[in-house]
């Protein structure tokens, strides 16, 4: 037996992810799942047919090229130029990745020395977590507090020190909602440019806003060639099992990212990558429509948990929802979370898993998803109803 600890220390604290254990329970008790962010609905019938025929023809059945299948690098850059005016090669400046999990884990292990700290927004999608860790980096937080979890951009350039490498942004923001205004982005690009930073843009939920518009920050002047942007085909078009996503940068950064990139997945998805390329090029109306029917349920889920008691924090954008418990007398998250599958035969997620530097920030918090079809969120709202007090 092997007596000294077996796992890194930088991973210290580690375990399975909240999502794992939340998805169990909610397989084990029959209950609503409103915890883990996956629709429940395929996203487009002609998109899943590309990938079918993709396998069927043999076309995407075999290693595809270490950048992505040409096909799909050339859709991301239409993609680019169709919503934001912004133009890239497809031979150099875009990448194929494994989700946008992977793009970030790649990002952050290719321009990351040891020791260099990065700031991100705090509560963070859990990842971010253990890449900068995995880097070796140092993470400080920027902690975003209700009601409106706006940045507070003094406070972000005090963070700014000599040892600052790089921004880890995520607009629209998970688990928040928060979505950027142009201001805090130029804001938040001025202080970049002046203090020579990198910036990961994780804009995995670009399409789901609802009442501010995405702003990219490679279309701010200046920083097209000290970002990378990130891009999901999972959270756009509701296929998040594919595990599709795209980087989109200067020359140098993206081979960068290539470099670790190569040595994690080297590549995947075949098949997919050929109907994602096809979903890149539906009509706006996709887009529109994809936006207008989440914010219903947006609007659904938010009238619903405020009669019950919640207080809610209505999201500008992706499809989650922060509510705070503490009206309904309750005093911990994690706890409630925990018991909420036998309470009321729903799950949700603590927020207070997306904090580590301010925990106290989220522990009366609790996330709910609404990907969700309307009959089966309305179904998870009667059952929460047993909660009023």
């Amino acid at each position: 037996m092997v007596t000294r600890p077996v796992l890194n220390r930088r991973y210290a604290g580690f375990g399975n992810t909240i999502f794992g254990v939340m998805s169990a329970r909610a397989l084990a008790t029959g209950s609503v799942n409103l915890g883990q962010g996956f629709p429940d609905v395929d996203g487009p019938a002609v998109v899943a047919e590309a990938a079918a025929e993709a396998v069927l023809t043999g076309k995407g059945n075999q290693y595809p090229p270490a950048t992505g299948i040409p096909e799909l690098r050339a859709a991301v850059a239409r993609h680019q130029r169709r919503f934001y005016g912004l133009d890239y090669d497809q031979d150099t400046e875009v990448l194929v990745t494994a989700g946008a999990t992977e793009a970030i884990a790649a990002a952050i292990l290719a321009l990351c020395e040891p020791g260099d700290e990065v700031i991100a927004f705090e509560p963070y999608y859990d990842s971010y977590v253990a890449n900068i860790a995995m880097a070796g980096a140092i993470r400080v937080p920027l902690t975003l507090r209700p009601p409106h979890f706006r940045p507070d951009l003094a406070e972000l350039e005090n963070k700014i020190t000599g040892k600052t490498r790089l921004l880890l942004l995520n607009s629209p923001h998970n688990p928040t909602g928060l979505v950027l205004t142009r201001e805090e982005t130029e804001a938040i690009a001025r202080m970049a440019i002046e203090h020579d930073l990198l910036v990961i843009a994780d804009e995995a939920y670009e399409h789901l806003t609802f009442d501010v518009p995405h702003v990219p920050f490679a279309t701010i002047d200046g920083m097209r060639g000290r970002v990378v942007s990130i891009g999901s085909a999972g959270k756009s078009f509701s296929f998040t099992g594919w595990k599709i996503g795209w980087v989109t940068a200067s020359p140098d950064l993206v081979a960068a990212v290539r470099t670790t990139k190569q040595f994690l997945t080297y590549v995947n998805g075949g098949p997919f990558q050929y109907a994602v390329a096809r979903a890149l090029d539906l009509p706006d109306s996709y887009y529109t429509e994809m936006a207008t029917d989440l914010k219903a349920k947006r609007d659904l889920m938010a009238s619903g948990l405020a009669d019950i008691g919640f207080e809610v924090y209505q999201p500008d954008g992706t499809y989650f929802i922060t509510t705070d418990i503490a009206p309904l007398g309750e005093t911990d998250g994690m706890e409630f979370c925990l018991g909420l599958p036998d309470r009321a035969g729903v799950v949700a997620i603590p927020s207070a898993v997306f904090y580590d530097d301010h925990p106290e920030a989220g522990r009366t918090q609790v996330r709910f998803a609404f990907c969700k079809r309307q009959e089966v969120l309305k179904e998870a709202l009667s059952r929460l109803s047993v909660l009023a007090r």
